[in-house]
């Protein structure tokens, strides 16, 4: 028997697979790059579509009056004082802190209203779940122009808190219906033997609630948090309705029209403060986009 023996080169190259050469591998690469240009260059194009907006609102709100909507898109000098201008500007900063409270504790009380109430609808089983779900999702269809006019009633004549954002604040300290919807269908993706392990090592249903579920439905609870924050900061029917009367609970929302009459040839300023009162919205989605993503896309595995 006779054995063979590869040199060290030829061993190499017959380990080493050899790439096609010639007019095929050629095409193949330029359809290779083809392809990234192409997937990238509408990536691009979708982005541009949304930056240029903003792009455009910053640079008009660095301008000079006679500079701002006159065709020009460079600012020839910029103008930072643009934005101090705003502050200084009459009840401005009181918008800031209403907006502020107004989100703040709206999204506080949200998300500690809906917590127990989607734990129950998802992990418990008792009878007229099923109704009491039906309840929930029908109130989401519900128009708020419905009910506008006798809720105007009770606050204003019963409670007399009317010229307040109190009417829109404490309602939300009783759960709200798309935030418990969207919760419960995350809840539902957590597996239950979680709850029985706890159960069974002597957990009650508070202990589990805040030990086990809580931590496990963060990315859940970021996205209710993030779009009741959202929905709270950008309210402009809510504050016309219950705080128009008394300029001192207007929010940035509401205030930014006021702004915007008194301001109407200053296109400059107008611009400016609509970057103000954009700026803490961009900032939250932009620190907290990933868990906001993961609860959303964990939303609605299981119905």
């Amino acid at each position: 028997m006779t054995s063979t023996t590869l040199s060290a080169p030829a061993a190499e190259s017959a380990a080493t697979p050899v790439r096609p050469r010639g007019p095929e591998a050629a095409r193949a690469r330029r359809k290779r790059i083809l392809h990234w240009i192409a997937v990238h260059s509408v990536a691009i194009a979708v982005a541009l579509l949304f930056i240029l907006p903003f792009v455009f609102v910053f640079l008009t709100s660095v301008m000079s009056d006679s500079q701002a909507m006159s065709g020009e898109l460079w600012p020839s000098s910029w103008h930072w004082e643009n934005y101090k201008a705003v502050f200084e500007t009459d009840g401005f900063l009181t918008w800031w802190r209403n907006s502020l409270m107004y989100a703040g504790l709206g999204t506080l009380f949200t998300v500690c209203s809906a917590i127990p109430v989607a734990y129950a609808l998802a992990k418990f089983r008792f009878r007229g779940r099923r109704t009491a779900m039906l309840l929930v999702i029908s109130t989401m269809m519900l128009p708020p122009q419905v009910i506008v006019i006798p809720m105007y009633l009770v606050w204003a004549q019963q409670f007399h808190l009317s010229g307040s954002l109190w009417p829109l604040i404490i309602p939300m300290a009783f759960g709200d219906a798309y935030s418990i919807f969207l919760l419960r269908q995350f809840l539902l993706t957590i597996p239950k033997e979680y709850i029985e392990s706890a159960r069974v090592d002597g957990c009650g249903e508070v202990k589990t609630l805040l030990k086990i579920i809580v931590p496990m439905a963060k990315p859940g609870i970021a996205a209710i948090a993030l779009f009741q924050f959202f929905y709270c900061w950008n309210d402009y029917f809510g504050p016309q309705i219950y705080a128009a009367q008394d300029p001192g609970s207007w929010t940035l929302s509401y205030g930014l029209e006021s702004f915007k009459s008194a301001h109407m040839v200053n296109w400059n300023m107008t611009m400016a403060a609509t970057l103000l009162v954009m700026a803490p919205v961009i900032v939250v989605f932009f620190f907290a986009q990933k868990a906001f993503v993961e609860g959303v896309t964990l939303t609605g595995v299981k119905g």
